[in-house]
């Protein structure tokens, strides 16, 4: 694929005033599809799920099988809508939406059009450098998703050279909330930024409100990122280009960068944007065409016959209202002030979307710094490692379980990070693991002074050295234990030792 050219980012934003706008798939994590009684797998380990398993009548379009609205689905959008500061519409409707599908079998959609559950509503985000930007939502409405083609026999995993595609329809019907901004003006030069730091806000928010898993990595939160640009000084739009299924925050941000840099190019060689989908490449970093973008009118939207309208009581809406959490940006400068750490370090956890899991690990009476230092280091290498989020390798429970064994002693940093990446490739609860590799510390005082005079035999000059107060030449003593005991010594403990017969022999 030739590699367009691209305008300088800055020299771009001179010339252009980029107006940007975000829509957000929110899968919610309800036992149930949104319209039959399917296993939803956004509930469940993908990983643990065969092709079509999750699935009924309904799910394949076969004739005579009728919806049924999931109330437990409602309930959640009503939630989210209210923490999107949106309005809640006492009555709303589901539509048909017409378009091939080739993943979801009856080639439409069930969604909502002009009569959105939740409307007109604005998020507080915050930037990197604290900056709080208002962010207006225009609605968020419920739909059900689509199931998931494989191409086979091509080399990039698409279907241009494909010999074949197979269909798995377990995600089709899985409960979604769409939310869509408003265009939004005056982000300029911070307008990836923007959509960054705004679809954490919203992993943070659906994830407080216990109604999305939102794992980016596993399609739970998918982010659709609309870019225009308009000459200096113009009022009218630019012509948009969506770029779609934007998978991780990283790439929201480079997206966005990307589109604006393409665009005021081909603007400013006198050339035309085309409206149009467009596909983003995480290995290039660059987008691709997709397909012309329909308008509303071109998916003949016309009310679903088969469902009832939804009915929000006053009541409903309130009792929900009184459950709501904390907003994320309030909840993040609780937590930075708790936790005690750096602006840097704690928008670091922030920027990697692992501030859930430091939570709930925390909540578990892990301290921060450790929780940290699990989440932020071998925990997010491991995943790195595998092009994974941290989140689907570890649980807060697992980090609390091994900060245990080191709390008690029972290991140290070095054993707990073997104990770690053993967890991660399944060898059990670490526990189980120290039991079964024989890891834990060697507490034993016998074994140790057995060890440390054998070290120091080798090195007899080490006793006078320490003697004359150059305690850290007990270091090469400690080193030549660890070593001799396969890390499974406490260097603290040999330390001690060490000195101990020092000063004995003084």
């Amino acid at each position: 694929m030739a590699q367009p050219e691209l305008m300088d980012f800055d020299k771009a934003l001179e010339m252009f005033e980029p107006v940007v706008g975000f829509e957000v798939h929110v899968e919610l994590s309800t036992a149930t599809k949104m319209f039959s009684d399917a296993p939803n797998p956004a509930a469940m380990d993908d990983a643990q799920i065969a092709p079509n398993t999750c699935i009924t009548p309904l799910c394949l379009g076969l004739p005579g099988s009728l919806p049924v609205v999931n109330k437990t689905a409602v309930e959640y959008s009503i939630s989210l809508g209210l923490a999107l500061g949106c309005d809640i519409a006492s009555v709303s409707r589901f539509a048909r939406k017409n378009y091939y599908y080739p993943d979801l079998a009856k080639n439409y959609q069930i969604s909502q059009y002009d009569e959105p559950i939740a409307f007109e509503g604005s998020v507080s985000v915050e930037l990197d450098d604290g900056t709080l930007v208002d962010v207006p939502i225009e609605r968020a409405h419920m739909e059900e998703d689509a199931g998931k083609l494989t191409h086979v026999g091509g080399a990039t995993g698409r279907i241009q050279g494909a010999e074949y595609s197979l269909v798995d329809y377990n995600r089709a019907g899985v409960p979604l909330v769409e939310i869509v901004t408003k265009p939004i003006e005056g982000s300029e030069h911070r307008a990836g930024e923007l959509g960054r730091a705004y679809v954490s806000t919203i992993r943070d928010m659906v994830r407080s409100l216990g109604i999305s898993h939102a794992r980016m990595e596993r399609g739970n939160l998918r982010c659709d990122a609309n870019v225009s640009l308009r000459p200096r000084g113009e009022k009218a739009y630019g012509t948009r280009t969506e770029t779609k299924n934007v998978n991780s925050f990283r790439s929201i941000e480079r997206a966005v960068r990307y589109e604006i840099q393409r665009q005021a190019h081909i603007l400013a060689s006198g050339g035309t944007i085309t409206q149009e989908t467009r596909h983003w490449h995480e290995d290039t970093g660059v987008t691709s065409p997709g397909r012309p973008k329909s308008d509303a009118d071109d998916y003949r939207y016309f009310p679903e016959p088969d469902l009832l309208p939804v009915e929000a009581t006053e009541e409903l809406v309130e009792s929900l209202r009184a459950k709501l959490p904390e907003q994320p940006v309030e909840l993040r400068r609780r937590l930075r002030t708790e936790w005690a750490f750096s602006d840097v370090d704690f928008q670091a956890i922030v920027n990697a979307g692992l501030l859930g899991e430091m939570q709930e690990t925390v909540a578990l009476g892990v301290s921060a710094t450790a929780a940290r230092k699990w989440w932020m280091g071998e925990l997010s290498r491991l995943a790195n490692d595998r092009g994974v989020e941290p989140g689907s390798i570890a649980s807060a429970k697992d980090v609390k379980a091994l900060q245990t064994l080191v709390d008690d002693g029972r290991l140290n940093d070095k054993l707990a990070r073997e104990v770690l990446g053993a967890m991660v490739e399944g060898e059990g609860a670490p526990e189980d693991i120290v039991a079964a590799r024989g890891l834990e510390v060697v507490s034993d005082d016998g074994a140790l002074l057995a060890a440390i005079d054998e070290a120091l035999a080798a090195q007899p000059d080490v006793l006078g050295k320490i003697r004359e107060g150059k305690t850290q030449a007990a270091g090469a003593i400690i080193g030549a234990v660890m070593k001799a005991m396969r890390g499974q010594a406490d260097a603290a403990r040999v330390q001690a030792l060490v000195i101990e017969r020092a000063q004995a022999g003084s």
